[in-house]
Formats: structure tokens, sequence, C-alpha cells
């Protein structure tokens, strides 16, 4: 008799047992990804509400009222290289996404990421930040990354310099949630960095003629090809377009392609 009243208390007390087992774990929200324990929060060097230190890779930026943090190198897009600013020649003009362009405002041209991109620009000869937005396409140079407004440039510290050295991180905008008392920030959905219409410019002339024979040259030889025409200082240039693919990284093997073949200007760019 004792050994069945064992049996019969055992049985009772299983599931209390099974349920604060399963109280220990952390709740998973939407999308799978568990929600940052304090123990995970710690060894990220992320804190909670208690306002612990996030770190400078990690740290937020507050844009328009809203909360953005760099992308994780999986699915953001970081770039180092030459800066450059444009004003008064373009103020007031169209830019690629059909905004006015504004040189007091805090936008940028780059070659390939999608429009509204918001990127953390960092001088990296004297460690100062700005956070823009892209809306436009340029620089039409290879040896430039990015085309600054004049604020932006300003704020940066190389207005009188022209040019620097700067690295570009893609920002993803976040949102707060709360799932069994534990709250967390996840980032929102962001286009694909890597994904696009991309073209390799190998040429920009202001003889019109000499445009479409290099066109025509390469249209021989297989290439899908356009000329777009541009102004830039009352004057108008002809820029020659070879189609690259869907994929940035299709693009960048036929930059290499056009640069072995003879065009070592050749670079990728978005439409």
């Amino acid at each position: 008799m004792p050994s069945n009243r064992l049996h019969y208390l055992t049985l009772l007390l299983l599931p209390l047992l099974l349920l604060v087992g399963c109280a220990t774990q952390a709740p998973t929200p939407r999308g799978g990804e568990r929600l940052p324990t304090k123990k995970r929060m710690e060894a990220t060097g992320r804190k909670g509400a208690e306002g612990a230190r996030i770190p400078a890779t990690q740290r937020p930026y507050q844009i328009d009222g809203k909360t953005y943090y760099p992308l994780p190198s999986a699915e953001g897009f970081e770039e180092k290289g030459m800066a450059s600013w444009y004003g008064a020649d373009f103020h007031g003009r169209q830019t690629s996404c059909g905004e006015t362009y504004n040189m007091h405002g805090l936008t940028a041209a780059h070659k390939t990421l999608p429009m509204d991109t918001w990127l953390l620009v960092k001088n990296l000869e004297n460690d100062r930040e700005v956070t823009v937005r892209v809306n436009d396409r340029g620089p039409f140079s290879k040896e430039r990354i990015l085309d600054l407004t004049k604020t932006a440039a300003d704020s940066l510290g190389f207005l009188g310099k022209g040019t620097t050295l700067v690295r570009i991180t893609a920002l993803g905008e976040t949102a707060v949630s709360n799932a069994g008392g534990i709250t967390s920030e996840h980032f929102l959905s962001h286009p694909d960095f890597q994904a696009g219409d991309f073209y390799v410019q190998i040429g920009s002339f202001v003889d019109e003629n000499n445009a479409r024979h290099l066109k025509d040259r390469m249209l021989a030889l297989g290439h899908k090809t356009v000329v777009s025409r541009f102004e830039r200082d009352e004057q108008t240039f002809f820029r020659v377009q070879v189609y690259a693919g869907q994929n940035l990284a299709q693009g960048r093997e036929v930059e290499r392609e056009m640069e072995q073949s003879g065009f070592p200007d050749a670079f990728v760019i978005a439409q």
C-alpha cells in the first residue's frame, strides 16, 4: 500500500515539475528568434531597462523620431572609400529618385544602394559622424563611393578640403516589442542591398557620336548597352553603361571583365 501511495503522489507532482521546467525558458516571439535574456544581453554588451551600455558599433541613432541601428553584417552593407560633396550647381535640381536636391539637407548619392537607405557616415580622418538618407545616384567616379550634401560635409568637417576617407554603414529601423513581460528590439524589414538592376559604366562623353559608337561595339560583342544623358555645369554628358544583372556580385564580376577589356575606370551603378 505505501508503494502505491508513493506512485500516486509522483503522478500528481510530475505535471508541476514539467511546468516549472518550461517556465525557465525564455519565450520565443514571432519569427523564431528568442527574446534576449539578461545573460545574453550582458554577453553582447547590451543592457535592458537598467540603461546598460550599448557598444559603439550598436548604439542607437534617432532619426525623425525613429530608432535605427547598424544592421548585422550578414544582412547589412558596409563600405570604405573616398567621399565628396556637391552643392550650389545641383541645388534645386531633380535627383535620381525624383526629389529636389537640397544642399542644406542630410542626403547622399550612392552608386548601388536602394533609395531611402539610411547611412551612418564616419569620417575616418577625424572620427566625426553624420546620418544621411540616399536619394540620388553617384558619384560617377571610380575613385569615390559617396557624394554628400554641403551640410553633411560640413558636419563631417571636410567642407574646405573637398574629399575625405569615410566608412559608410547601412542602418536599419527597429521596433520595440513586449512578450511575456520581456521587452526587446528587433529590426523591421529592409531592402536587400545586393538586389537591383545593375549596370557597369565604361565611358562618359561630351560628343554623343562617340558614346553611340562605343555602344554599338558593346552590342556587337553581345552586351546589352544603354546611353544615358546627364547635364552638369551647363554641359551635357553621354554615359555608356553595360547591363550586368540583378545581383551586385554579378555587377562586380562584369566590372572586372570591363577593366580587363580596356576600361580601367569602369564601375557598377544601379538604376
